[in-house]
């Protein structure tokens, strides 16, 4: 089992880092199988050091059937042989700290797959059975119990409950699955299922894993009387939590989460925590980060605003002073598994709920090229922002959403749960292109790729962008290196007077301003550090520059 420890760094490191998820089955895949594995991630993990990001968040690679692509885990203990081995599990957190990379792992506490041993016992276990408690059983509605005990509809279409039938052929109670129906709810309320997950977050903690991204860290507590409630929270993006919402953003989940901050506290290292929690307004969300709760959620109101420079530099405003409040660095992120990746999401004419996604039959289909100088502005915009920053695999290539996946490759679950074939998510997850010549752009040896990759990909594989003054992955190299330099990610923003549809503001000694709007606009004279597009006295439109203030 892995010991080295990352190289020391400023105290608590999370308050400024830039963590870089890898999605591993789309990252690189060693086997050759067309998924991507924990040795594929390590033999790449020089490319992140080089890149100068602070951490890695790996997706999940547990034990798992696959059906919601790891998000359905039958052990959280173990890895997935399509994923590899815990030995591989532990030579990619001793290499990655051997580079300096701090690793945080993916926990999904809110559900497990239904292959998983406690909800296979709970069901062999018989009506009353104390194993029957660890999971959201009840009794239908109606004379014989053949409606769903509520009306509640899960984030991948369809209803939110499932009947079973019991050993003896009869028809059984009702579980609750807020996701895929092989996704049952965890009942929180049970003792049981937190000392399981105690036991969990020591197995990776003590195997040297740096912290952990908590999967709808918003949900798991419902409302004992499992109200009706008339939303179907695909059709809103997810139904972002309210004061009276039955199942999310409870207050009853603050108590998990100091519970889980007191085990981190007892780890060496300054270990963290971080919420995926889809709360409003972002006052609330900063409940789930004070002091003695998570280290940090991510800030999906700055995800979802369009791209305005009023309403920008409202959610800039209002995250700052949200997180400030409770003594919580700020996230920023635009990018990651579940949203259509942002040069085309902030290219779309109408907003989008983050997991309808597009797809070959969509109206609305961004270029490729405006699209990607608006991507770029975008990130430089968020990399000098203070706080902490995500950036989502590919993002630093400048991938577009892959929007032409036939149907029949196509493996989201909310496809095929929905009526009219919802393209939900796969097209932020195809795999990555790494070597423009190699077969599957260097993703597979054998050329296999779990999701089909774009034969325009070979111009932004890696190998053509590195070293390529100009390129995307060259701006994001020194977008993160003068990030460091400057200090930005500890700095305080400084509003200046500007034109309107530009944002101009100063952080630390970096000026930063965006076009927003449709012309040209002067470019004060001042030493430019970084550019998203190539400026000389003026400012060309959806283009952000770095100034020496």
């Amino acid at each position: 089992m892995p010991t080295q420890t990352p190289a020391p760094m400023s105290p608590e490191w999370w308050r400024t880092a830039v963590i870089y998820q890898v999605y591993p089955r789309s990252f690189a895949d060693a086997s050759g199988d067309g998924v991507g594995d924990l040795p594929g991630v390590t033999s790449r993990l020089d490319h992140l050091a080089e890149l100068g990001v602070d951490a890695v968040w790996l997706s999940p690679f547990y034990r798992s059937p696959q059906n919601d692509a790891g998000y359905d885990v039958s052990d959280y203990c173990d890895v997935d042989p399509l994923f590899g081995t815990l030995a591989d599990a532990d030579a990619l957190i001793a290499r990655a700290h051997e580079l300096g990379l701090r690793v945080i792992v993916d926990v999904v506490p809110n559900h497990s797959s239904s292959e998983h041993r406690w909800f296979q016992e709970a069901l062999a276990a018989g009506p009353g059975a104390a194993e029957r408690d660890r999971y959201i059983f009840r009794a239908g509605r109606g004379p014989d119990g053949a409606e769903p005990p509520n009306n509640w509809l899960s984030m991948f279409g369809g209803p939110a409950w499932t009947r079973i039938t019991e050993a003896d052929g009869t028809p059984g109670p009702w579980y609750l699955h807020l996701f895929d129906a092989t996704q049952p709810d965890f009942d929180w309320t049970n003792p049981w299922v937190a000392d399981r997950f105690d036991e969990v977050l020591r197995f990776w903690f003590d195997r040297g894993a740096d912290g952990f991204r908590i999967d709808v860290a918003h949900g798991l507590a419902k409302a004992t009387s499992l109200p009706d409630y008339e939303v179907d929270p695909l059709r809103t993006g997810g139904e972002w939590a309210s004061d009276d919402h039955p199942y999310w953003g409870r207050n009853e989940v603050h108590e998990i989460w100091r519970r889980w901050r007191a085990i981190a506290d007892s780890y060496d290292g300054d270990r963290a925590l971080v919420a995926e929690a889809w709360v409003t307004p972002l006052s609330k969300m900063a409940r789930w980060v004070r002091h003695d709760e998570l280290h940090q959620a991510f800030n999906f109101g700055y995800l979802m605003t369009p791209w305005d420079a009023i309403e920008l530099r409202a959610v800039i405003d209002e995250s700052l002073a949200a997180f400030e409040g409770v003594g919580a660095p700020s996230t920023w992120v635009l990018s990651n598994h579940d949203t259509i990746r942002h040069p085309f999401r902030l290219s779309v004419k109408e907003p989008l709920p983050h997991n309808i996604g597009i797809g070959p039959k969509s109206a609305d289909r961004p270029d490729e090229a405006p699209a990607l100088a608006r991507g770029r502005a975008a990130t430089l915009v968020m990399l000098a922002l203070p706080g902490s920053a995500y950036v989502y695999q590919g993002e630093e290539l400048g991938l577009p959403e892959a929007i032409d996946i036939p149907d029949d490759a196509r493996q989201d679950p909310t496809f095929f749960r929905t009526p009219e074939g919802v393209y939900g998510r796969d097209g932020c997850r195809v795999p990555l292109p790494w070597e423009a010549d190699a077969p599957a752009f260097g993703f597979s040896p054998t050329g296999a790729s779990w999701l089909p990759q774009p034969a325009s990909w070979a111009e932004y594989a890696a190998s053509a962008q590195v070293g390529v003054e100009g390129s995307t992955l060259e701006m994001y190299k020194s977008a993160l290196r003068l990030r460091r330099e400057h200090a930005l990610g500890e700095g305080r923003i400084t509003w200046n007077e500007s034109i309107e549809d530009v944002l101009d503001f100063t952080v630390g000694d970096v000026r930063v301003l965006v076009n927003l709007s449709d012309e040209e606009v002067p470019l004060p004279g001042s030493d430019v550090l970084l550019a998203s597009a190539p400026v000389s006295g003026t400012l060309p439109h959806d283009t952000t520059v770095w100034l020496r203030a």
